[in-house]
């Protein structure tokens, strides 16, 4: 006995044009979606097809139509909460229009970012969202090829300055601002910042951190900026030792914290700029049997499941995730179908959410 699947041979478009009494050619246009075709005959033909379990050869319809009906997405981390909901926003919309997507994620590598955008032009996808793992003054020569082939391509959530394309973001440097002043509000001037970027050794001064921000992802170093925006503000002098520069992971995070709050005049308040950051800086407190907001005040980027139903509830900075993956695959799908609009960035808002996790100062 053959240990082989037997596989049952896929109806052709010539099975499909007897069925429904048509020529082969009428058959293509109506199932290619090219092409005219009469109403009733569209009908009849597709009504074959579905009874006759025919499934359209993607490949030989792009050769035809020289489209693949499929949308690339290169994401920094598709585990990411964030870019989970940035990516159902992207699908939802892309599958309303009648296209798939190939989802492909970067690990905030550049070499694998590269690796990612040669497989996409490879499947001749019809266009490429992306987020970007390079800092917003470098370049990226693997793109090159995207702009010589023709395909549309739209940032997401980070700019790069090297890059001239649609893209999609969010109000970062606000939406940071107002957190941190809701720190200060509270009498808090000890204000920790837990962000992404690392660096040799810490910056000497705002300056010096400013230039760290060439190398940093657009995002975390608007939200960099909006903390020393509310800092300035207030009149509160700038301290290196209250910024963290760690790698996305929790681990580094914790470890960073805790160097944090040994200090001899330790934060009274943490402000941390993504999901790991803020994990890491709730464990550290933790560690050093610290409470929130007793202790020490806390606020988080992104309004995750549990930020709500945790004790306490944690104040936090909320993205539209959703509605900036619809408006990504929407500017996408737009250059698809041949938009000559001038390249534009679209910023979306983030909101401050108050809960529970933030109190007064001891003074």
């Amino acid at each position: 006995m053959s240990t082989e699947r037997e596989r049952t041979p896929s109806p052709t478009i010539s099975e499909v044009a007897e069925a429904a009494g048509v020529g082969r050619a009428t058959v293509a246009r109506t199932l290619g979606g090219y092409g005219s075709v009469s109403p009733k005959t569209r009908d009849r033909i597709l009504a074959a097809a579905k009874e006759l379990g025919y499934r359209p050869n993607s490949i030989a319809r792009s050769m035809t139509t020289g489209e693949t009906r499929t949308l690339g997405v290169v994401l920094a981390d598709v585990g990411n909460p964030f870019f989970a909901g940035v990516l159902r926003g992207i699908s939802d919309a892309a599958r309303e229009a009648g296209y798939d997507v190939i989802v492909l994620s970067t690990d905030e590598s550049v070499e694998q970012e590269a690796a990612a955008i040669e497989v996409l032009v490879d499947k001749q996808v019809d266009g490429i969202a992306l987020a970007p793992a390079a800092g917003r003054r470098e370049t990226l020569p693997h793109l090159d090829v995207v702009a010589k082939r023709g395909i549309p391509l739209v940032l997401l959530d980070r700019l790069v300055d090297t890059v001239a394309a649609d893209a999609v973001v969010i109000n970062n440097r606000e939406a940071s601002r107002e957190a941190v002043e809701a720190l200060i509000a509270q009498g808090h001037r000890r204000i920790g910042f837990v962000w992404g970027p690392v660096t040799n050794e810490p910056a000497a001064d705002a300056d010096d951190l400013r230039r760290i921000l060439d190398h940093a992802l657009w995002s975390d170093g608007e939200r960099l900026l909006g903390y020393l925006d509310a800092l300035e503000r207030a009149g509160i002098p700038f301290d290196t030792s209250l910024v963290t520069h760690v790698l996305k992971n929790e681990q580094q995070a914790t470890r960073a914290v805790l160097g944090m709050l040994a200090l001899s005049d330790a934060p009274t308040a943490i402000f941390a700029t993504e999901t790991d950051a803020l994990t890491g800086a709730l464990r550290a407190m933790r560690q050093r049997g610290l409470l929130c907001p007793e202790d020490i005040s806390l606020i988080g980027f992104d309004d995750s499941s549990w930020a709500s139903v945790m004790t306490p509830p944690m104040s936090v900075v909320a993205q539209p995730m959703h509605r900036l993956g619809v408006l990504t695959a929407e500017c996408l799908l737009a250059r698809v179908a041949g938009s000559d609009a001038p390249v534009a960035t679209h910023v979306l808002e983030a909101s401050f959410i108050a809960r529970d996790s933030v109190a007064p100062a001891a003074r």
